[in-house]
């Protein structure tokens, strides 16, 4: 990018987060993508459409930062499957509930709200660990391997971006 502030490339917090959203944002596209033609109601199907069409725009613009990641030549594609979209699904879902739940209890005055929340939260974090094992060992989201993390987004992201769906 033009506006690199005198540096090479983006700095590692911000490419986490620039990983953070496209991962999102593809992961949903698809879906939406895939739930867009079962919708009978012209509004919110109208809606949808909308939407896909601001999401693919936002993941083309994201994916455009990619070159200027601090990362090296040489990842190897990962299988993609609809196991590991439910996956996806499933640990998106419990990250998720996370932060609610975080937000949630720093508004709570009642105790035994506040407690509930508390366990909730315990409960979705458990979820999180073992959505994220499950993904983790099944090389369907490599954490520990940022060339390999970026390199899986922008294949996920040109994916959900290519598949057709009906308007």
């Amino acid at each position: 990018m033009n506006h690199m502030h005198g540096h090479r490339h983006l700095a590692w917090h911000e490419t986490l987060e620039l990983h953070e959203l496209i991962a999102f944002q593809a992961h949903a596209l698809m879906k939406m993508k895939k739930t867009v033609g079962n919708i009978d109601c012209p509004e919110l199907k109208r809606l949808y459409v909308e939407t896909i069409e601001g999401v693919e725009a936002n993941v083309r613009e994201l994916l455009a930062f990619i070159p200027s990641a601090p990362m090296m030549e040489g990842a190897r594609d990962e299988e993609g499957s609809e196991t590991a979209l439910h996956a996806g699904d499933l640990l998106s879902f419990a990250k998720t509930s996370v932060r609610n739940y975080a937000a949630a209890i720093t508004e709570t005055a009642t105790p035994v709200l506040r407690k509930t929340f508390v366990n909730h939260l315990l409960k979705a974090i458990d979820t999180h660990e073992k959505a994220f094992r499950y993904m983790y060992e099944r090389g369907f989201y490599p954490a520990y391997d940022l060339v390999q993390l970026l390199h899986h987004d922008v294949r996920r992201a040109q994916k959900a971006l290519a598949m057709r769906y009906e308007r």
